[in-house]
């Protein structure tokens, strides 16, 4: 998560900086912040994104194999009905 990341480096940079005693708490202040902001924000994990991203793909890939299937099946209708005769789709049962 970028988000994370972004938290990591900063609290990273700070703890080489503020190092000694009263620094600590600056940082431990800093990390609470930071959390609490990040917390508001309306971010996903990049693994959530990433398990989201594949059921996207497999949808449109079943999308594309029923849209597919459908014209063929109008194709096959269409083709077995004799012209200027009024089509009834119950008929195919």
């Amino acid at each position: 998560m970028l988000a994370q990341k972004l938290f990591d480096e900063v609290s990273g940079k700070l703890s080489e900086v503020l190092s000694t005693g009263p620094a600590r708490d600056i940082e431990k202040n800093v990390r609470a912040v930071l959390t609490a902001g990040f917390a508001k924000l309306d971010l996903v994990t990049r693994e959530e994104f990433e398990v989201q991203q594949a059921v996207l793909a497999k949808t449109r890939e079943t999308l594309a194999k029923l849209e597919a299937r459908i014209a063929a099946l109008e194709a096959h209708h269409s083709a077995a009905a004799p012209a200027g005769e009024v089509d009834n789709p119950q008929d195919d049962f």
